[in-house]
Formats: C-alpha cells, structure tokens, sequence
C-alpha cells in the first residue's frame, strides 16, 4: 500500500478526477488529498459526495489531508474574525476527511511559540476533531512551535505531520524527529538539496534516507508510505513517466522500512 499527493502535477484547483485516475492506474493504493491546501474554499456536501465517488471507482483510499490556513480564513489570526473563519475552515476539513476515511489532517502553524489564538483554536476544535475521529498532526514548519504543543495536548487530538524537506533544511531535522517520533501522524516524503524545499523525487537529493527509514520504523506511523514529491522541477515533463518514477522511489523507501522493523 503506497500514497501520493493528489496536486503531484503542481495543479491544486478545479476537477481532480484525471489526476486521480493517473495515481490509481501508477499502483498507488492511497492518496493524500493536497488540493487547496493554501486557500479559502469551503468543500460542499456535493463535492466531497463526488470525491468519495471517484476514490471508490478508481479503488483509491484517503490517507490523511492537507487541511488549509487561507489568506482570510486563518486559525491562528490576532484578528478574531479571521481566526473564527479559520476554525469554521479547519472543521470542514475535519468532516470532509472523515467522510472520505481518512484518519488525520495537516496543518500549518506560526515558526514562533506561544501564539495565543492558536491555542483558542486548537482547544475549540478539539471536541469537532473527537466527534469525527481525525486528528490534526500539526507540520513541522518550526520544531521549537511544534514541540510545546504536542506537550500540551494529548496524543489521541494532536500529533506531528514530518515534512522531510523541511527537516533537511536544518542541521538537526532528523535528531529533533526522533524525539517526537511517538507522535508521528503523517508524513510528506521528498527531497531536495538542502538549499529549499523542492518537493524532488524521494533518492533525488541529500536526504538521509536511511536514517529516515529507521526512524520511521520505530516510530508511531504505521501507514502506507506517502509521497509529497511533485513534477514542478524533476525535469520530467511526461506524468506517466514521473509516476513511475514517483511509485519506484515510494516502493523502495517501503521496503528499507520494512527491513527495519
């Protein structure tokens, strides 16, 4: 069992269905819905209906989303309008992934700790997140921001999302995963060289994949391998070609993983 990002092709908007067709027709077995992950909208009954549709006829699974902190619709805003708009926007993301399956969504947070209105929020959201049976893994944008707040809520409501290409952009990424490994919800799974986040090809860069896989292996994550890896600066042009690729590099981090354990 292995997982993509729905927006693999950099395309984040308008209908998905082609791109899950591809995903599904590449041998993953799950997706990691990635679409407008940054934006205001609001998914609708009918819509997620639809999405649940073509998951089954593709015979695809929801993983895990990437829920969103638009630019007025922001859970951790001073300004408490925005920040109630952002919790009305994160509860939608909550019902949507439960409707489809999935177990957990992914969201951003300020590099600084103690953001007061965050901490509003998580605590409003937290009897919503109970009700659906998702829990939020919290990106680690900032370890220093992240860690206080898996101290202060349980592990049954908050967790860690681990973005590898955030983590290899600092000295310390995989030493501060292996601290909070107990907590590990999602995972989104790349490369790059460690100058920027370039969401590469899993064995494309300078991440240390073998010392990831170790970790992940004794780590509370127990989910399919997912892939946040997209087409934007691969040089590949061809999406069955990148697909390919894409399932290649996931099937092969699987297997290190599975040796580990």
């Amino acid at each position: 069992m292995l997982s993509l990002t729905t927006d693999y092709a950099t395309v984040d908007r308008g209908n998905p269905s082609p791109y899950l067709r591809r995903i599904a027709d590449a041998g993953f077995t799950h997706v990691h819905w990635c679409h407008h992950w940054n934006t205001d909208f609001v998914y609708s009954r009918p819509e997620i209906e639809q999405i649940g549709r073509w998951l089954d006829e593709y015979g695809l699974k929801l993983l895990d989303l990437h829920a969103s902190v638009g630019p007025e619709k922001n859970w951790y805003s001073a300004n408490e309008w925005e920040r109630q708009a952002g919790v009305e926007l994160v509860q939608n993301r909550l019902e949507m992934t439960a409707r489809l399956g999935g177990d957990a969504i992914v969201m951003h947070y300020p590099k600084e700790p103690g953001n007061e209105p965050l901490r509003r929020s998580l605590d409003e959201l937290a009897p919503v997140a109970r009700a659906c049976g998702v829990r939020i893994a919290l990106e680690n944008g900032s370890f220093d921001a992240v860690e206080p707040l898996l101290a202060a809520y349980p592990s049954d409501y908050v967790g860690l999302c681990y973005d590898c290409g955030h983590g290899n952009l600092i000295p310390d990424g995989l030493e501060r995963l292996d601290r909070v490994k107990d907590r590990l919800l999602v995972v989104h799974l790349h490369d790059n060289d460690g100058t920027s986040d370039q969401h590469n090809l899993m064995f494309s860069g300078t991440v240390d994949w073998p010392r990831l896989a170790r970790i992940l292996a004794h780590s509370a994550y127990a989910k399919p391998i997912s892939s946040e890896s997209n087409m934007g600066r691969s040089g590949i042009t061809n999406e069955t070609e990148f697909l390919a690729k894409a399932y290649a590099a996931v099937t092969r981090l699987d297997e290190m993983v599975q040796k580990e354990r």
